[in-house]
């Protein structure tokens, strides 16, 4: 596709501004299927025949920008969906905020890599209910989490009876956040069984020694089905274990090392792959003794047996067959 033009949108939550690079004008739509259905016809009127090379390029704003997202999949016309933190740090030096000010950089960098643009795929429905129940289930996890470390704290410093009802209020919001994390567990559960090829990714990622149930849904989503990244390596980079050169000049030498720029919650979980699989796979264990006896650093072997364990939940999918642990054939 040859891009001739491109709409520049900067999503809020009430409304979008649009901006049409070439042409230089400028426009406000409300963040609604019909606002965005004139924001289609303004650009008709003043594109002509070049809507053929239109592309829209907007900042990903998570739930403000799903309407506008599947509008445009909808009508199948081309769209690229760009992190702010990228747009921001190739325009240079920016002063002020204003939104018809950002649909113009917006533009201006969509056209300035436009030769980069790559169609987008969009995520299966099923996967975006999933990513939507895994979020919800995170959150309560964590607000558990909270009651029962401050529940505890409580009994061990203020003791017994005079505080019961204290202790009491606090049960019964634990036994309540029990019982929907049990709900949605189940329901992410069901999502996965009723889709075939959903359950056949996820019973090849569970025969991986290291990754559970919630990491298999975690790469499952986050890769929408194994379609979004070329490689493992990719998905290494997005969750933040792939290591880097940090050297410049002669001045620093700098130890390679991992970026913080990075999806935390993928790194948290791949590490607690990494150290169940040192503990109950034989190869990973043996791999780990030996670094460690070798004087290696500790982290640093961490970190490759994160990538080990995510190498291999990559093969299995794009292989179609479980994991074998060729260790147990040796005698």
């Amino acid at each position: 596709m040859e891009i001739k033009e491109i709409i520049g949108i900067d999503v809020s939550k009430l409304t979008l501004d649009a901006h049409i690079h070439l042409k230089g004008v400028a426009e406000r739509f409300t963040n609604t299927v019909d606002g965005i259905k004139e924001m289609c016809v303004w650009a008709n009127e003043n594109l002509g025949p070049a809507m053929d090379g239109l592309l829209f390029v907007f900042e990903h704003t998570g739930l403000y920008s799903d309407t506008l997202e599947e509008f445009l999949d909808t009508a199948r016309l081309p769209y690229r969906i760009v992190p702010g933190l990228e747009i921001k740090r190739s325009l240079g030096i920016a002063r002020g905020k204003d939104d018809r000010a950002d649909a113009k950089r917006i533009a201006l960098y969509g056209w300035r890599t436009r030769e980069e643009f790559v169609p987008r795929q969009r995520p299966d429905a099923k996967l975006a209910d999933m990513k939507r129940l895994m979020s919800l289930r995170r959150k309560l996890v964590a607000q558990r989490a909270g009651h029962i470390a401050n529940l505890g704290e409580q009994r061990r410093v203020l003791g017994g009876d005079p505080h019961q009802r204290l202790y009491s209020c606090q049960k019964a919001i634990i036994d309540c956040l029990d019982k929907e994390i049990a709900a949605l567990e189940s329901d992410i559960d069901g999502l996965i069984a009723r889709d075939p090829k959903l359950n056949g990714m996820f019973t090849l990622l569970l025969t991986v020694k290291g990754i559970g149930k919630v990491t298999a849904r975690f790469l499952i989503v986050y890769t929408n089905g194994f379609k979004w990244f070329a490689s493992w390596r990719k998905f290494a980079s997005y969750v933040g274990i792939a290591p880097f050169p940090n050297t410049s000049g002669t001045s620093l030498k700098g130890r390679t090392k991992v970026n913080r720029m990075a999806n935390k919650e993928g790194k948290v979980l791949l590490n607690m792959c990494a150290c169940t699989a040192v503990q109950y796979s034989h190869e990973m264990k043996r791999y780990y003794e030996k670094r460690i006896g070798e004087g290696k650093d500790k982290m640093s072997t961490m970190n490759i047996i994160r990538n080990k364990v995510l190498a291999r939940a990559f093969a299995v999918v794009r292989r179609g067959t479980p994991y074998v642990d060729t260790m147990k054939f040796i005698s």
